[in-house]
């Protein structure tokens, strides 16, 4: 059985799942959907057609599915979907999508978004994502899994952030980023690998001497950058390199940090 407050709204078609915690002075519009034992603490809004999943936390002053901040929005249908057990705390805010970018937010499952931090609309968040306080994703941009955002840093839109790549604090990212990539400085420089992140999930030796040379063929071998990814793909079997190569010769609006520029 769910506990509402008194004083929070919970708006008439809100739908609720079991075992929910709406605290003082929430606001839970008609179009929202909660999952399982979702906590909403207090003073939380949860605006249009929003789905919030299973046993995700929301600390004061949250406010999750209004319209994004885009001069083009013209108040078209769109969504917003958080998945489940994230921690999203104090003052984070969430758009929605726009019918330009797809028409959807999404962020994945077990994230931490720390205070004051912004997803922005269209913004394509993956599991295990880790925004900083004060760090802003700007709209269209994609997350992929076991991403760290460093606090007070800026990614840029229409950005990709590859797979377990860590952005230090302080820093703008105008470009695309490689999976287990390590970018620092104000401007954002590719200076390594996420060796650390690579250890604490038990990748084998094995796969991070193999990243390891990946990286500085990357840095230094012979011709483009899209040249050396596509090298590396055909002379490489590690499942983490090949993410690497993949990535880069996909498709993207923008183009790639690359090592040493």
């Amino acid at each position: 059985m769910s506990r509402i407050h008194p004083s929070a709204v919970i708006e008439e078609g809100a739908k609720l799942g079991k075992d929910c915690e709406i605290g003082p002075f929430c606001v839970v519009g008609a179009e929202a959907v909660l999952g399982d034992r979702v906590v909403l603490k207090s003073h939380v809004v949860v605006t249009g057609d929003t789905e919030i999943g299973d046993e995700t936390v929301v600390f004061p002053f949250a406010v999750l599915g209004e319209i994004p901040q885009d001069l083009k929005f013209k108040g078209e249908k769109c969504k917003t979907v958080i998945g489940k057990r994230n921690r999203i705390r104090e003052h984070v805010t969430v758009n929605a999508g726009t019918e330009g970018g797809g028409g959807v937010t999404r962020i994945g499952d077990d994230g931490l978004f720390m205070a004051g931090c912004h997803i922005a609309h269209d913004a394509q968040v993956g599991d295990r994502v880790i925004v900083v306080n004060s760090a802003a994703v700007a709209g269209h941009c994609v997350l992929e899994d076991d991403v760290i955002i460093g606090g007070l840093s800026g990614i840029h839109q229409w950005v990709r952030i590859g797979k377990g790549a860590i952005i230090g604090a302080v820093t703008m990212v105008t470009n695309d980023v490689i999976p287990y990539g390590l970018v620092q400085a104000q401007r954002g420089e590719l200076d390594g690998l996420n060796l650390v992140g690579l250890k604490r999930r038990g990748v084998a030796r094995s796969d991070i001497t193999a990243l390891r040379a990946a990286f500085q063929m990357l840095a230094q071998g012979e011709g483009t950058f899209q040249e050396r990814a596509k090298r590396l793909g055909d002379e490489t079997e590690s499942q983490y390199v090949q993410e690497i190569v993949a990535f880069i010769t996909g498709e993207s609006d923008r183009s790639f940090l690359t090592p040493g520029g």
